[in-house]
Parts: structure tokens; sequence; C-alpha cells
């Protein structure tokens, strides 16, 4: 049953619980936690039945699940929760067949005495796996590793160079692959990496010199290939948002433009210019995934397709993570169809 806000608060007439965090609950346990609410969303069943679906998340969970509209908390959500606030909760921790739910008893907005229990926003953002400086450390070495050619691997270091706040912290995305603080950086290595590795291997199996590939030119469009999304994507409560340009130009758009920005103190060869120009906005494939042009280029089409696998890679990763339960997780989720885990002792 739904209880008063007092009970979030902590004051002497109501006895204080421990804080745990949201995903290190298991499932039938009540606590009080911290979430950030991420969407919210009106939706209606095939019946016509209306209801709003919300995402509650900290670091390492996200929580889908329906709030009814004539439910006890269908009119505060519809009229007082707000996607990017950090709240208090107690709720109790379901597993369905439908995915995770939380079965809400009390919910307020986070407020500064919540800092007195430790309560950080960056707490409730999810996060790379390793560390952003190790991840900075290992790119910078393969970029030097890699990338022979002096100006080429200059023209990149000063990307790197101008933009390391930004590559430290942004998402790859805000919603999609890689949506946690640190994220396009991790993405990035995990693109240059595989590209270095697949660029040597096919340049042992076809060394013809007359076929025009560049294992080096394609690691330097690896590591830059998402470098639109420096300008793309600003802070914010939910790691980040869009910002103006990103909506109106698109990250290929705005890699390009940061390309020519470089290239006025930094020439590289004309050729390996355009060639790299191409890798940025064709990464996406074809018109209908937002690039201007397809892969035309051997290094661009070797950086288009890595850079799709280690984005489906992170998404089915990030579901089989987060849904433990069973053979198989369910289709409500960002992919939209169910995975297989395997079987287990309970099937």
């Amino acid at each position: 049953m739904p209880v008063s806000e007092a009970a979030l608060v902590g004051d002497n007439s109501v006895s204080r619980r421990a804080l745990v965090p949201l995903s290190a609950l298991v499932a039938g346990q009540e606590a009080d936690f911290f979430a950030l609410l991420a969407a919210k969303e009106e939706l209606r069943t095939r019946e016509g039945k209306p209801y709003f679906r919300v995402c509650f998340r900290d670091a390492r969970r996200e929580v889908n699940f329906p709030i009814w509209i004539d439910s006890h908390w269908g009119p505060a959500c519809r009229n007082d929760w707000s996607v990017g606030t950090f709240y208090k909760l107690r709720a109790v921790y379901r597993e369905s067949n439908f995915g995770p739910e939380l079965e809400i008893r009390a919910i307020r907005p986070v407020n500064e005495k919540d800092r007195e229990d430790g309560f950080d926003p960056d707490m409730l953002l999810p996060r790379s796996r390793e560390e952003p400086q190790i991840l900075w450390e290992r790119l910078h070495e393969l970029m030097v590793r890699e990338i022979p050619s002096e100006p080429l691997r200059n023209f990149v270091a000063e990307v790197l160079r101008r933009y390391r706040r930004e590559w430290l912290r942004l998402p790859a995305s805000c919603r999609y692959h890689h949506p946690h603080l640190g994220g396009l950086l991790e993405h990035t290595l995990h693109v240059a990496e595989n590209t270095a590795l697949l660029a040597r291997a096919y340049r042992q199996r076809y060394p013809e010199k007359e076929v025009p590939f560049e294992p080096q030119l394609a690691v330097a469009g690896a590591i830059l290939h998402d470098a639109g999304k420096l300008l793309e994507l600003v802070q914010s409560p939910q790691a980040a948002d869009f910002s103006a340009s990103g909506m109106l130009l698109g990250h290929g758009v705005l890699g390009r433009d940061i390309l020519h920005q470089v290239a006025a103190t930094h020439r590289i060869d004309p050729e390996w210019f355009l060639r790299l120009e191409h890798i940025v906005i064709s990464h996406h494939g074809e018109p209908e995934g937002g690039t201007p042009r397809p892969p035309m280029t051997l290094e661009a089409l070797l950086v288009q397709l890595l850079n799709q696998l280690d984005a489906k890679w992170n998404m089915a990763w990030k579901i089989l993570s987060e849904e433990k339960q069973g053979a198989w997780t369910s289709d409500r989720n960002i992919l939209k169809q169910r995975l297989y885990r395997g079987p287990s002792t309970s099937d």
C-alpha cells in the first residue's frame, strides 16, 4: 500500500530505513533508495487503456514499468513526476514475465538533506566499466602504435587534446548504446582497437598495393568517427542531452566541422583528409541511418561495420546483464527482441 511521503523524510515520527542501491535489490525486497526518472511516456494498451511507461534507474540498473492512469500514482505521475529529476523512493522490486518492475510505496524528489545520506547525482548515472582515465591512456597508446605517419598522428592527437574533458565524460548516446558517463570514450576505444586488429589482418590477406587501403587511416577514422558527438551532446542530469546544433545538424556534419577546424593548423595529405572526412560522414552506413553517403572506401566500410558491431554488442550485453532470470529475456528492451541466456537450474 502507498504510504505518506513523511516515511521518506526521516523525521522523529518515522523510523529511518537504511538505504539500498536500486541495483542491489533482489526480487521481493522492499527498500528506500535514490533513482533518476530517466523516461516517462504516455501510451495505451491494445484495448485502449491509458498508462505511463516510466523508467527509473541508478548507475547499474534501469527498471521500465507501467503506471496506470487510474491507479494511486497515476495523477502524481502525470502532473508531478519530471524526467531528469532525482527521487527518493520506497518500493518493492519485482521481476515478472515482462521484466523488472517497482511497486512504489512512497516517492518524493531528493532534497539537500539527502546529501547527508551520501546522495550524489553522479552516483545514479551509469558509467564505464573501466575508469575513463585508463581508457584514455589506452587510446593514446593505440594512436601512437598504429598511426606511424607523424602528420596524421598529430592531427588525431590534436582533436583528442582539444576535447579531452568531453571525451572523458560524455556518453556515446542519450539512450541507445554506451549511454553512460565515459561511454563515448569506451565505444571509441573499442571500435579503434577492433579496426586496428582487422585492418592489419586484411592488409596481410590482401597485400596487393594497387588496391587502395591504408590501415593507419582506418584507425585514425575509427578514433574520430564519433568526434561530432563532442558537439552534438551536452551534459545533463541524465548524463547527456542533444545540443541545438546536434539536433539540427547531427554528429556526422559536426564531426566534419571539427576535422576542418583542426586542419587549419595541422595539415595532412589532401587525399587522406578526404578519406578521413568520408569515414566520419559515412559511419552510419546507409542514408536511412542518417548518413549523407554510404561507405565508399575500404577504410570507411571497415569502420562502419565495426561501429555497428560494437553498438549492438553493448546493447545486447546490457540487456543480458540486467535481466538475469530465466533462459530468455523479455522483448521490452532497446533492441525490441528477446535474447537467449541459456538454460538455468530453475528451468
